[in-house]
C-alpha cells in the first residue's frame, strides 16, 4: 500500500519518479479503508530532504499512511521556503485534539547544546508529553532519541572525544523481538554525531530493552516492551549521499572532520560510497509498521486509552 501526501509535495514527485508507491489525499479519500496515520515530527533544517527520506521508508508497506509533518512554532525553520511550511507543516497545539498510530521525532543538529538551552525544549516537551499520551507508539531517532530518554527518564548524553561518522556494524541482541524480524545477526548503520548515551545508563531502567547496538557506536535500538516508545540512535533513513554532503560541507568549511568511516570504498573520497544499510533501513519501518498495525485500535480515538 502507498503512504498518502499531497500530490504537490516535493516529495511526491522525487519519489514517484522512483517508482515508489505514493498516492494523493484526493485518491486515498476515494478508498474505504482506514489508513495508519503518523505524525512526523520535522526538527531537522534540511525539511524536504529529511521528508522524503522518511517517506520513502514508510511505502514500502502494504498498509496505507497517511503522513502529518509537525514543526516547532517556537523556532521558525531558516533553511525552507515560509510558502512550504505554511502549506505542510503544523505545530503541535494544532493538532492536539488528535490521535496518531504512530510518531517519529528526527534528530536536531543541536547536540553539543544543553536540553535546557535549545530554543524549543518547552515545546519539545509537549511535543514528548503528547507521544506519551496519544500515539501508540513512537519513534525517536539520533537527538530525537536522546532528548526523549533525558524527558522521560532522566538520562542525560554524554559528549564524544571526536565525531562519530561513518557507517559502523551492529549487533542483534534480541531473537524474538518482532522489531528485529528477519534481521541479521550483523548489520550496518550510519551515524554522525558528537554525543551518546551510554549503555549503563539504558541498562538502569527496567522498562527498556535494548535490541541492538555496536562496539564502535554503542548502543542502537532499545525499545519499551510494548513498543510505545522506540529509540534510535543513528540514520538508518540517510540517503546513499547524506554523509558525503556532510563530509563535504564541513571540508569547505574548513572544519576539522575525519572521512566517514566504512563508507568510501579504500576511503578514497573521489569513489561512490558503499551502501551497506538500505535493506535493514526497510526491514526496520516494514517491521515496525507491522507492529503498529497489530497494536493500534480500528477506532483511533481509542488511542491512549
Amino acid at each position: 500500500m502507498p503512504v498518502i501526501i499531497p500530490h504537490n509535495l516535493p516529495a511526491y514527485k522525487i519519489l514517484e519518479d522512483e517508482n515508489v508507491f505514493v498516492m494523493s489525499k484526493e485518491r486515498a479519500e476515494r478508498q474505504d479503508i482506514r489508513p495508519l496515520e503518523i505524525a512526523l515530527v520535522n526538527l531537522m533544517p534540511t525539511k524536504i530532504e529529511t521528508e522524503t527520506q522518511f517517506l520513502r521508508l514508510l511505502s514500502n508497506s502494504p498498509i496505507q499512511i497517511n503522513v502529518e509533518f509537525i514543526h516547532t512554532k517556537s523556532y521558525e525553520a531558516k533553511n525552507i521556503s515560509q510558502s512550504h511550511m505554511k502549506n505542510f507543516y503544523k505545530n503541535i497545539y494544532e493538532v492536539q485534539h488528535k490521535k496518531y498510530d504512530a510518531m517519529i521525532v528526527t534528530g536536531a543538529p543541536v547536540e553539543l547544546m544543553e536540553y535546557e538551552e535549545v530554543d524549543y525544549w518547552e515545546e519539545l516537551k509537549d511535543i514528548l508529553e503528547f507521544s506519551h499520551k496519544n500515539v501508540t507508539s513512537a519513534m525517536y531517532i539520533c537527538w530525537g532519541a536522546q532528548a526523549a530518554l533525558y524527558h522521560f527518564y532522566g538520562i542525560n548524553k554524554q559528549t564524544l572525544s571526536a565525531k562519530l561518522f561513518g557507517v559502523f556494524e551492529h549487533e542483534k541482541k534480541h531473537d524474538t523481538s518482532m522489531l528485529l524480524n528477519g534481521f541479521d545477526d550483523i548489520f550496518y548503520v550510519p551515524h554522525s554525531r558528537h554525543t551518546e548515551v551510554k549503555k549503563a545508563d539504558i541498562e538502569k531502567v527496567k522498562e527498556l530493552i535494548i535490541l541492538a547496538e555496536s562496539e564502535e557506536a554503542g548502543v542502537h535500538i532499545a525499545v519499551t516492551d510494548d513498543y510505545s516508545r522506540i529509540f534510535i540512535m543513528g540514520h538508518s533513513e540517510y540517503d546513499p549521499l547524506t554523509l558525503k554532503k556532510e563530509y563535504e560541507r564541513d571540508i569547505s568549511q574548513n572544519k576539522s572532520i575525519n572521512i566517514p568511516k566504512n563508507y568510501y570504498p579504500d576511503d578514497d573520497p573521489s569513489k561512490p560510497p558503499y551502501v551497506k544499510w538500505r535493506s535493514h533501513a526497510n526491514l526496520l519501518f516494514k517491521n515496525w509498521i507491522n507492529i503498529i498495525y497489530q497494536e493500534t485500535p480500528y477506532n483511533i480515538n481509542e488511542v491512549g486509552r
